[in-house]
């Protein structure tokens, strides 16, 4: 099956960076840090950035995180960090934007979800508020639905209309309606207050894998506003990153998506960057994007009774990763490289052939020695207590002769 091609969408500039539009699906991520706090705030969204955040957003429900935007800001700027920071709103975020102009200048973008943007009466003007900063201010919006938080008088009034057909259908059907509604209705509301349709973002998150499927679909069919994609509340460690996987890679592979996030949970004391390599492994292995060279390593079997590649394979990968921040900017396509690292003769020698340079170590019973392959060619065979550190030279020499100035 081939990718479709991507559905022509509004182009959103987000501070520095482009979302739609043709341009290359983003990687955001959020802070999980009390955005009050500015030194913690400041440090995570540096990891995030560092990882490969294009865009970061941040908690903003409270004076104190109001206060604090602008500082944390400054300070990522002091760094030399210009990614766009998104202000994220619930329930007082007309009365805090109108508050602290500051906050409302600094941030790039503000998130605002139709489900707690106000009660009752008070939702048409506090949404109307919010949509008049951003036109003050020129900011655009991203009208985020949520399940967890559906605006409940879209989906009464859906509900309500439902009962009256001659085939009522199932809720389920009328609560993805309920969804795709109140995110339309929306932008739509924002555009007739100005708010231009290449201000707008839609999302419309909820956490089972084909519902949001089904959704996402249906509300590409019928708009062609910038798309936000996320499984929320995906959850932790494989069942997070599976499920995430699994919904966004249908949806991108039908051309549906302009950027994404990847809502895992973290593990305790674990960095929150994981997301951020997740959504980008997602976007490499499908080939729309590339990010850092990609290891190649096979899962082991009883012919690998030692864990010798398999160190090898994680230690290679993560001295690739941790220096891509360097080499993004000195070797030109060097994140397009594959560099194989393989267990035994079964599969070894010819997948390290395959890749730009792989290394085949011995398996249970077969010679100690360990032939390297470059650009489809043997160059050397490495053996003896030092062929992690001599391989790892050869990737860096190979790097620096492949990718390097000229």
């Amino acid at each position: 099956m081939s990718i479709q091609p991507r559905k022509q969408t509004q182009q959103v500039l987000v501070g520095n960076v482009r979302v739609g539009g043709g341009a290359p699906i983003v990687v955001q991520s959020m802070t999980n840090t009390d955005t009050a706090d500015v030194e913690a705030s400041t440090q995570q969204i540096m990891e995030l950035a560092v990882a490969g955040s294009e865009i970061v957003r941040v908690t903003v429900n409270t004076e104190e995180a109001a206060k604090a935007v602008p500082e944390i800001v400054n300070r990522l700027a002091q760094k030399g960090f210009s990614t766009p920071i998104v202000g994220d709103f619930h329930f007082n975020g007309h009365k805090l934007l109108a508050k602290y102009p500051d906050c409302a200048q600094t941030l790039a973008k503000y998130r605002i979800n139709p489900g707690n943007v106000g009660k009752g009466k008070a939702r048409d003007p506090q949404f109307q508020q919010m949509i008049e900063l951003a036109c003050r201010y020129d900011k655009p919006v991203r009208i985020g639905v949520n399940g967890g938080s559906l605006d409940q008088a879209v989906l009464t009034r859906l509900l309500d209309e439902n009962r009256l057909l001659a085939e009522p259908k199932p809720l389920a059907a009328i609560t993805r309606e309920a969804i795709i509604v109140s995110a339309l209705e929306s932008a739509a509301k924002a555009q007739e207050l100005g708010l231009g349709k290449n201000k707008i973002t839609l999302s419309c998150k909820i956490s089972n894998v084909q519902e949001l499927i089904s959704i996402y679909e249906e509300l590409s069919r019928r708009c062609d506003y910038a798309l936000h994609l996320g499984l929320t509340e995906a959850g932790m460690g494989s069942k997070g990153i599976v499920a995430s996987s699994a919904a966004l890679g249908v949806l991108m592979q039908q051309g549906i998506g302009d950027t994404i996030r990847v809502s895992l949970t973290p593990e305790p004391g674990a960095s929150r960057t994981k997301e951020v390599i997740v959504a980008q492994e997602i976007l490499q292995t499908m080939g729309f994007r590339s990010f850092t060279p990609m290891v190649i390593a096979c899962p082991g079997c009883g012919r690998t009774t030692s864990d010798y590649f398999q160190r090898l394979a994680q230690d290679i990968q993560g001295f690739l990763r941790d220096q891509m921040p360097v080499w993004k900017s000195k070797y030109q396509g060097v994140e397009n490289m594959e560099v194989a690292v393989m267990g035994c003769v079964v599969n070894g020698p010819g997948e390290s052939k395959n890749a730009n340079i792989g290394i085949s170590l011995p398996g249970t019973g077969e010679s100690p020695v360990a032939p390297v392959f470059e650009d489809g060619v043997k160059t050397v065979t490495l053996k003896g207590d030092h062929i992690a550190e001599e391989f790892q030279a050869l990737v860096e020499r190979y790097i620096e002769s492949h990718y390097g100035a000229h």
